[in-house]
This record gives structure tokens, C-alpha cells and sequence, in this order.
């Protein structure tokens, strides 16, 4: 079994494994999660938990249909949350942040930028976030569609090394071995590409919106951008006690491209700058030779109007150095520039972070 490592992952859970019967929780399959997430977090490695099962845990309360409306599938996504949330907590000794989402917060740039930050705060603060999809208020056009693909972009956000996806068969099959039982596992895959999406079937469960076709589609995303994708039997209890000990079970999505030049293409092709920061002597070096965030003590001058959250370039002299995701408006940062981030909430009134932009929201050019 080939060796597998990894410091910050996003593992998620399907609602096949957080409600079996399709009616309310159970921590049957849970416990094994759990006691790896609490392992993991020992050896100073950082969890994510995208969490399904919301509607499946409200199913019971509201009353069991086959097809209930759109607003019984909210009031039951309303219990279950709850439900589901409990569940996981008393799992732990430690504390669980919720965060609730939907497609159109990770393509805002401002909310984006905020999952982020509420991400690396809850990280620091040594507390395991539970991501779920905003089945309350969610329509259709606002849907993830399913919490594979939820699971990558919070991988993507939360810059993760690691996606693992808790099914409930072993991996990637050439076949589907519930009907063939000459079905062939396939321990690793070095490139999606059409032969792969193909091997790809339907809904795996009846509880569940996602099967293998968006276990590929989520792998894809997080491998152009530098992420492994691992997808697992979640019903196996010895597959986390393989994880535990750095060992490979299921079927390993590798990574087309590293993270750097990943985030470097992200940043460079697919966001467009709306101003620009000219900054001095001191933080360019800060930069390019420390890793620094850039702090507003080192800009010089704010050009262009841009809002929180967008992306800015950074110019030494004539020459672009970097570009970034800004925390600040223009006008804030006009206010502020030169000044020491002490005197943030002074100037403004209120402070959305010490940096113009945080490191992790910056590349190199």
C-alpha cells in the first residue's frame, strides 16, 4: 500500500454515511471518522469537515415523503442541520464552527475572501469547521448541486494539499462492482481525462445527490489546481486506520500541476486587477525575499477603484512585482496607507485585518 501525506485536508462525508436509514442520524459510521480527524489534528495536521446530511437527519421530523416540495426539503434541512451539527460535536472534545454556503458565495470575491478568513480563523483557533450547503434558502440557481463539488471548492478556498472524499465503495472501479462482481479496482489516476469521466455511473445512493460522477468532476477540479483527491469506503472502519498510519486505502487522484503554479495561474490569468498599490523599498523586500503579507505601512499609493475583496497589482517603481486579493477598498486604503496597522481601527472606525493583503491571498509575478 503506497505511503500517503498530507497537512491540511478537506474530508467529506455523504449523507449515506451520516443518516443510513434516510431518516434521521446515526453515528454508526462516524465514530471511525472521528477518531482519525482527532488523531490527525494531534499530529499538528488541520481538518476541514464538509458535512452532508441535513436533509436526510430533518426527513424523519417533518414527516417522511418520497418526494417532498422544495419548502418541506427547507424545513427539514432546518431541524436537520441541528440534528447533524450535534451529532458531530459530541464526537469531540473540542469546538465545531458551522459554516453554511452556496455557489454564489464562492463566486462573490468578497464573500470568497470571507469564507477564507473565517476558514484560517477557525483553523487557528484549533477548531474543526463543518461545511455544509445552505439547504434553508437555497434555490436552484444559487445550488452547489452537490457536496462532492462542495468539498473542492472549499478545498480550493481553504488552499488545502488534500481532498478526501468518504464513499461508500472502496474507489474507482472500471466497472460498477455492486452489479459486476469482475469489476476492477483502480488504486491510482495520473490524469482525468474522457476514458476516466466515462467509467463514471449515476447516484450511488438514494440519500445522497452525488455518486462517482461528481466524485471525478470534484477530483478534477481539485487536481488542476494543485490538490489530491483520495476517494475512500467510508463504511470501513480499517480504511482511517490505514490513514492514520500514513498508507494509501482507495483510489488517489494525483495532482496535474503543484500548488504554487496552481494558485500562481489562478491569481495571474483568471482574476482581473481592478487597481493598483504602489508600495516602497522595505515591503518589496518584505515580499519578494520574506513571504510577508503586504501591510498598509508600505504602500505609497492607491490607484483605481476597486472593493474588498478584489483583486489588486502591486507595483515597485515601473514594475509590476505581485498581485493580490485586497482586504480593503480603495478609498479605505487611501485613508490608511503609510500608517502602522495599530491605527487601522483608528482612521477608519473599524479594522478588517492588519494587511492590505494577507500572503495567502498573494503570488508572486
Amino acid at each position: 500500500m503506497s505511503q500517503f501525506t498530507w497537512q491540511r485536508a478537506v474530508i467529506k462525508v455523504g449523507s449515506a454515511l451520516i443518516a443510513p436509514d434516510g431518516k434521521a442520524c446515526s453515528s454508526q459510521f462516524l465514530l471511525p471518522i472521528a477518531q482519525f480527524i482527532v488523531a490527525s489534528r494531534a499530529q499538528g495536521k488541520e481538518v476541514i469537515l464538509v458535512s452532508s446530511g441535513s436533509v436526510a437527519a430533518g426527513r424523519g421530523k417533518i414527516g417522511y415523503k418520497h418526494h417532498p416540495s422544495i419548502a418541506e426539503k427547507q424545513a427539514m434541512a432546518a431541524i436537520g442541520q441541528t440534528q447533524m451539527m450535534a451529532n458531530w460535536a459530541r464526537l469531540f472534545d473540542f469546538d465545531c464552527g458551522q459554516i453554511l454556503l452556496t455557489s454564489d458565495d464562492f463566486h462573490n470575491r468578497t464573500r470568497y475572501v470571507n469564507i477564507k478568513n473565517t476558514l484560517r480563523e477557525l483553523l487557528r483557533n484549533n477548531a474543526l469547521p463543518i461545511v455544509n450547503e445552505n439547504d434553508t434558502v437555497v434555490i436552484n440557481e444559487l445550488k452547489v448541486g452537490d457536496n462532492d463539488n462542495l468539498a473542492a471548492y472549499t478545498a480550493l478556498v481553504a488552499q488545502a494539499d488534500t481532498l478526501i472524499i468518504c464513499s461508500d465503495i472502496d474507489g474507482l472501479y472500471d466497472a460498477d462492482p455492486r452489479q459486476n462482481p469482475n469489476a476492477k479496482f483502480i488504486p491510482r489516476v495520473d490524469e482525468i481525462d474522457h476514458s476516466i469521466h466515462q467509467l463514471a455511473g449515476g447516484a450511488g445512493t438514494s440519500v445522497g445527490t452525488g455518486g462517482m460522477r461528481t466524485k471525478i468532476q470534484a477530483a478534477e477540479k481539485c487536481a488542476k489546481s494543485g490538490i489530491q483527491t483520495l476517494i475512500v469506503n467510508g463504511r470501513n472502519p480499517e480504511v482511517f486506520e490505514q490513514l492514520a498510519l500514513s498508507r494509501q486505502p482507495g483510489t488517489l487522484f494525483v495532482p496535474s500541476k503543484n500548488r504554487d503554479s496552481a494558485r500562481t495561474q489562478w491569481l495571474r490569468h483568471t482574476l482581473r486587477s481592478k487597481g493598483t498599490l504602489v508600495i516602497d523599498d522595505g515591503a518589496s523586500i518584505a515580499l519578494a525575499n520574506n513571504g510577508a503579507s503586504l501591510l498598509p505601512s508600505g504602500i505609497t499609493s492607491v490607484l483605481g477603484s476597486f472593493k474588498p475583496g478584489e483583486a489588486v497589482d502591486i507595483r515597485y517603481k515601473d514594475q509590476i512585482i505581485a498581485k493580490g486579493l485586497c482586504l480593503y477598498g480603495n478609498s479605505e486604503l487611501s485613508q490608511i496607507k503609510g500608517q502602522r496597522s495599530d491605527k487601522i481601527e483608528t482612521i477608519l472606525g473599524y479594522s478588517s485585518g492588519e494587511v492590505a493583503v494577507h500572503r495567502d491571498d498573494l503570488v508572486l509575478l
